[in-house]
């Protein structure tokens, strides 16, 4: 298999930056396009193949971006037109390419298409929402819930109705069923298109189109008094409906008009239904981000399962992918501990498939606890205690100096306590260090097709470990991962070991021959080179 023959999105990295948290380039504690231009070179050296940027157009920041009152524009907090231009041709130089985080299901209240759509029931934008009448005893027409607490559905007193909201009441859903909104929201992708982007993460796109019936929501048989409360009731005829894919496959033709553009779509779904939004009748995107890495419990078992079921159900043709952090989820050092976090990177980086890095994750950073007073996050306030993304949002910690290099001025979260040390000027020239391992394993994905568009094949393994071959031409590697803090030794019988260490998460067996068997330390991950 030549790795000529496959596109940049399927033999490269994604690096996922949360603009606000990742450089400040203009001191007001916020981060910024100029920020980001600044640590080009690290993100190069790095090794990453493209940059996600999480929302930078024009917000009311109600949802820090996620409310979007501007498809075309960039709000004044992250800079200008001309530094996004430049942060793409400074990207493209560098051999990186550029994603933007499109948010399609919802737009700011302050939109003017909003603001138009809610001035009369006359409106001509009034369908390009969601409005209801009240049910006949009063009250929302429905029981449908917001992902972020409460009712999906808010009063507009000035026109008498229920409009819809999926997350914010400051962030009306789209009425995607309109054509009106499907050309306009398409007119948008282009212009990004237009200006050099190299493709989209579609936010919530799952949340697309709802119930044309507007039928209740039936209850969750298994939920926890622990869960969000969103989860009291299944999402069945809100979310996952079957007339999203048709509108899927109209962005995927627009994006197929351009040459090597990808499309990421953010589904939290089972994997059965995962794999439909590959495409039905027509392709649509390329990569539905599959996140179960980030949702399952951290046990071999359950995921070496996990992955050989993924493979099997992918559609022919369809490429895999891989995340382990992202804005909306507890870092995956604070999940599983930072000897595990590497484990963790060795996986994600060797997994067939495209991976995503989030930012801060290669230097091990952990969540933060927010005090009271410091809480930005809206959720904490309408979903309830706990269920805020603030600790896993905060500025990346680039030196021991003040805010971690990250401002001079007052940052908008808290830094964590550990900053000092946990840093990337610490940690850069440490050949021990989770950087370093980050470094060594993109160097080498880069370097061997094996890694990165090879075969996958699971192997028998047994307790903590799990171990696959990943298969190129001649070239073979088996990784073997123990997910365990203790001694364990793995032999497999369906292959012949002989071989020698090319990493390991230790950074420090380089070159040691293997035959017969391997022996692991505990939170040990290895990477064998196999010569038999």
């Amino acid at each position: 298999m030549s790795a000529e023959r496959h596109l940049w999105w399927q033999r490269g990295v994604i690096y996922q930056i949360y603009p606000r948290s990742f450089m400040d380039g203009n001191d007001d504690g916020i981060g910024d396009l100029p920020g980001i231009l600044s640590r080009l070179d690290y993100l190069e050296w790095l090794g990453v193949d493209a940059i996600w940027l999480s929302p930078i157009f024009p917000s009311p920041m109600a949802d820090f971006g996620y409310d979007v009152s501007d498809y075309v524009g960039i709000d004044p907090v992250f800079g200008t037109m001309e530094d996004f231009d430049r942060l793409v041709r400074e990207a493209h130089a560098r051999g990186m390419r550029v994603l933007l985080d499109f948010v399609a299901n919802h737009t700011s209240d302050q939109h003017p298409w909003f603001l138009e759509s809610r001035s009369s029931r006359q409106s001509p934008k009034r369908d390009w929402y969601i409005w209801r009448d009240a049910a006949p005893g009063g009250g929302p027409p429905n029981n449908w819930l917001s992902a972020f607490g409460g009712s999906a559905w808010e009063w507009d007193a000035e026109t008498g109705q229920y409009y819809f909201h999926a997350f914010l009441k400051e962030q009306p859903d789209l009425n995607w069923r309109n054509p009106d909104v499907q050309r306009a929201m398409l007119d948008a992708m282009r212009f990004w298109f237009d200006r050099g982007v190299d493709g989209f993460r579609l936010d919530a796109i799952w949340h697309l189109i709802k119930d044309g019936q507007f039928r209740d929501n039936p209850p969750n048989p298994d939920y926890k008094p622990t869960d969000s409360p969103y989860h009291r009731l299944l999402p069945v005829f809100t979310t996952d409906r079957p007339e999203i894919h048709p509108v899927l496959a109209m962005m995927r033709r627009l994006a197929d008009e351009y040459d090597e553009r990808v499309l990421i779509g953010e589904i939290y779904l089972p994997v059965e239904r995962l794999v439909t939004y590959y495409g039905l009748s027509e392709p649509e995107l390329h990569l539905p981000y599959n996140f179960q890495l980030l949702l399952l419990p951290w046990d071999a078992r359950r995921i070496q399962a996990t992955i050989d079921v993924y493979e099997a159900l992918l559609p022919s043709g369809a490429w895999p992918n891989w995340v382990l952090g992202n804005h909306d989820r507890p870092r995956i050092a604070s999940r599983v501990g930072r000897a595990q976090a590497r484990v963790a990177t060795m996986l994600l980086l060797t997994l067939r498939g495209t991976p995503t890095i989030y930012y801060g994750d290669e230097i091990g950073m952990v969540n933060v606890e927010i005090p009271p007073e410091a809480i930005q996050d809206p959720v904490e306030r309408t979903a309830g205690r706990g269920f805020g993304r603030d600790p896993e949002r905060t500025p990346m910690q680039w030196d021991s100096a003040p805010n971690a290099g990250f401002t001079r001025g007052q940052p908008w979260l808290p830094l964590s306590p550990d900053y000092p040390t946990c840093n990337v000027e610490a940690q850069r020239d440490d050949p021990r260090s989770i950087l370093t391992l980050h470094r060594r394993l993109l160097a080498l994905r880069r370097a061997e097709p094996a890694l990165s568009i090879g075969s996958y094949r699971s192997l028998p393994a047994e307790g903590e470990l799990i171990a696959y071959l990943r298969e190129d031409g001649e070239r073979r590697f088996l990784i073997v991962l123990n997910f365990g803090h203790w001694v364990r030794r793995y032999a497999c019988g369906q292959i012949d070991l002989r071989g020698s260490v090319v990493l390991s998460t230790y950074l420090d067996r380089e070159g040691e021959m293997v035959d017969r068997d391997l022996l692991l330390r505990p939170d040990e991950g290895v990477i064998i080179g196999l010569t038999g």
